[in-house]
């Protein structure tokens, strides 16, 4: 018994479960903290070291994994993100339709492609116009009053 609970083994156990676990969170992160504690594993089978340093050697080995392979591998895998332009592009001059009343003093919500968003305009929109979206500040649009264009 006293065998499972070894530094190695309990290292072993983290890494592995820390890439099972990189399935289930989106990010692409957690796979190089499973690589750290294999790091740890590997260097507490053939050393005996301290629990100090073996966190000290996980953090660094993790870190170092991240930064040195993370946008490596991400592009291996196909993985891309998007220019910001690309997707103002897919936005901006798009048609919306108001679900409560927006004004310049109060913000409100429009309907855009299947979803409810914020908004807010220099005009006053009546609940049901149609909106147009010339903006975004983050993840509110910024729409004008189709009727004033």
């Amino acid at each position: 018994m006293e065998s499972f609970l070894s530094a190695t083994v309990i290292w072993f156990i983290l890494g592995f479960v820390l890439l099972l676990l990189e399935f289930a969170v989106p990010g692409f992160i957690l796979c190089f903290f499973g690589l750290g504690a294999w790091v740890v594993a590997l260097v507490t089978l053939i050393f005996d070291v301290s629990l100090n340093v073996q966190l000290l050697i996980f953090l660094a080995s993790s870190i170092l994994s991240v930064v040195l392979f993370r946008s490596w591998i991400r592009k291996k895998m196909g993985y891309k993100i998007a220019p910001k332009d690309l997707l103002k592009d897919e936005i901006i001059g798009k048609s919306a339709k108001a679900e409560t009343p927006i004004s310049p003093n109060h913000q409100g919500k429009v309907y855009f492609r299947g979803a409810s968003w914020g908004a807010s305009s220099t005009d006053i929109i009546q609940e049901g116009e149609e909106v147009i979206i010339i903006g975004n500040d983050s993840i509110i649009l910024i729409v004008k009053s189709a009727n004033s264009l």
